[in-house]
């Protein structure tokens, strides 16, 4: 909004001139975002606490320790988070960029999706929330819109073009099978770090990365000297997602201030299925779906543990790991929480490193 109500000011007013550039709207927009969740912060968590008289339910086969540490911790802190990322996007960014709406779309979407199974998860006091199949067929629903925004903005070929990475000019024409495929990538990587979210900070700190690096390669490929120079498909307009990432990155850095361990507040399905879901929608825009999933590793590798343990134990009744997602099978090994959260982070930040490698490896 700020660009555009004072970039074309910028001819009467120099120092204007400094709206125009998507760097200083990302740095400011990380700023911004930061101390807007540290401001709303304790008065959101205050409401929840006094909203939520025992905190989350807690699952009774998970971890022994959970029904201690974690007992009496509201959740639903996505909703600080989410609130602060998403104004602040609107302030900072090119509010006519069709992009910046296609992700609020699915952020907002995603988070009312994660805030009604909260919602009941607590007034039922149990851990089931939303039906599976609701819960699915939502964010499919959501996802699709999505999905169909960026098909009609995109130009040929790369509407309907699946991208390779560590290839310079390979694009799979997907066709009219590429709005399913954006889709499930929105809902797999939504799902991905709501299973991920089980520590405190565990999610969070992968997300930032996530969106940092996403942020990066969104940036370059919507920059066409960045784009020709580094042999990136050129997506005119998507260097504008910068600014929601760097948003995104300020909101997690003030989430985290909260959710440290011991955590004040937990983000809940509000705030898991909204930031995965961005992610997913922005790898979609900037044609790096597949590098998605390097850079959000951690993500992929708590599914797959789950979806091994589950085909394990329906086809020879015996468990690959002692819990599942991954993160409660070392936590029943006997490692501390912070040891996990913190060796999930140095995962995290180098398969980040490898993600971003793929720009300039081709």
């Amino acid at each position: 909004m700020l660009f555009n109500l004072l970039a074309p000011l910028s001819d009467e007013l120099n120092p204007l001139n400094l709206f125009r550039y998507q760097t200083f709207r990302s740095g400011s927009a990380i700023i911004f975002a930061f101390f807007l969740t540290l401001l709303i912060g304790p008065r959101i968590i205050n409401w929840l606490k006094f909203k939520q008289r025992e905190g989350q339910p807690i699952r009774e086969d998970g971890p022994e320790s959970h029904l201690l540490t974690k007992k009496g911790t509201p959740t639903m802190g996505g909703l600080m988070f989410l609130i602060s990322a998403c104004l602040t996007t609107i302030l900072w960014a090119d509010v006519s960029n069709p992009y910046v709406w296609v992700v609020l779309l699915v952020t907002i979407g995603y988070g009312a999706i994660g805030f009604g199974d909260d919602f009941l998860k607590l007034t039922k006091r149990n851990t089931k929330g939303l039906p599976g199949r609701f819960k699915l067929l939502a964010q499919f629903a959501i996802g699709a819109v999505a999905s169909a925004i960026v098909i009609w903005v995109a130009p040929e070929p790369l509407s309907t073009g699946l991208a390779v990475p560590f290839f310079k000019e390979v694009l799979i024409p997907l066709g009219w099978f590429f709005l399913p495929f954006a889709t499930l990538v929105m809902m797999g990587s939504s799902n991905a770090v709501n299973l991920t979210d089980g520590l405190d900070g565990l999610a969070i700190v992968p997300v930032m990365m996530a969106a940092a690096s996403l942020g990066f390669i969104a940036y370059f490929a919507g920059n066409a000297n960045f784009a020709d120079y580094l042999q990136l498909h050129h997506v005119v307009g998507a260097g504008e997602l910068a600014v929601f990432c760097g948003a995104l990155c300020g909101a997690g850095l003030g989430f985290l201030w909260f959710n440290a361990p011991p955590a004040m507040v937990f983000m809940g399905d509000t705030g898991s299925l909204s930031m995965g879901g961005a992610l997913g929608a922005i790898a979609v825009i900037a044609k790096h779906e597949l590098v998605l999933a390097i850079i959000g590793g951690v993500f992929v590798l708590e599914t797959v543990s789950v979806i091994v343990q589950v085909i394990s134990f329906k086809t020879t009744g015996r468990r690959v790991f002692r819990m599942a997602p991954l993160h409660h099978h070392f936590e029943k090994k006997g490692w501390a929480e912070p040891t996990i959260v913190i060796r999930f982070w140095i995962i995290a930040a180098v398969l980040a490193l490898i993600g971003l490698s793929t720009l300039k490896l081709r």
